[in-house]
């Protein structure tokens, strides 16, 4: 019965910020538009000479990926701590750290897998090498996840501030630098047709370590955030 009741939990709270973020399209379509306009405008920047930007391109997506994923995270805790809702969550008979996993998957579903679905168009568009386009698709996957997770306990560290967005991007960004250069790192080595499979490893050593321990530490900020 409890673990029905888990689920129950997990599913209402998934549903509820998803359709949430259905209804505010801003929420999906900013953050993608921006990362669509950060890639864009490095071509024009720095010129359309192909073999710098194939050195570059890397660097650029992830870089740009990690600022789109950013633009979204104020707003995952904010909505809840202005109506109420938040507290209710935190008064309820349920892990706080299950429903605060759920509201990260939906902010990853909402920001995380539309970045990833664009990112090819936007390296051809930088001239990524045939043989990058694995690992991109690869670090992707298991890095914005990653950036979701992390983010989130800054974001519910700064939940109560009235304006804590620089604050926000403080905490977190120095948390973001592994995942930015082992997928970097892989991409690189993977369009020299080099082994690519120790950086998707420690990526994915860092996903699950994120993952495990993220939860605990966002319901643990949230409680003192509140109080």
């Amino acid at each position: 019965m409890r673990e029905i009741n888990y689920y129950q939990a997990f599913s209402t709270v998934l549903k509820r910020d998803l359709q949430i973020a259905f209804r505010h399209r801003g929420d999906i379509f900013n953050p993608l538009m921006f990362f669509v306009m950060v890639v864009t405008l490095f071509p024009l920047g720095i010129g359309p000479e192909p073999n710098t930007l194939m050195e570059i391109a890397p660097g650029i997506i992830w870089v740009a990926a990690l600022l789109s994923s950013m633009l979204s995270l104020e707003r995952l805790f904010k909505s809840d701590y202005a109506d109420g809702s938040l507290e209710q969550m935190m008064l309820s008979p349920q892990p706080l750290s299950l429903m605060v996993l759920a509201k990260v998957l939906a902010h990853w579903l909402v920001t995380g897998v539309p970045l990833i679905l664009m990112s090819p168009l936007l390296a051809v568009l930088l001239n990524l090498s045939d043989n990058a386009y694995l690992a991109l698709m690869s670090t992707l996957a298991i890095g914005t996840p990653i950036l979701s997770l992390l983010g989130a306990i800054g974001v519910a560290l700064t939940v109560g501030l009235p304006k804590g967005g620089v604050l926000l991007s403080l905490l977190i960004l120095p948390l973001y630098i592994p995942v930015l250069i082992f997928a970097t790192s892989a991409i690189d080595a993977a369009s020299m047709n080099l082994p690519f499979t120790g950086h998707l490893a420690i990526l994915a050593a860092l996903f699950v370590g994120s993952l495990v321990l993220a939860p605990v530490a966002i319901s643990a900020a949230l409680r003192v955030s509140t109080n």
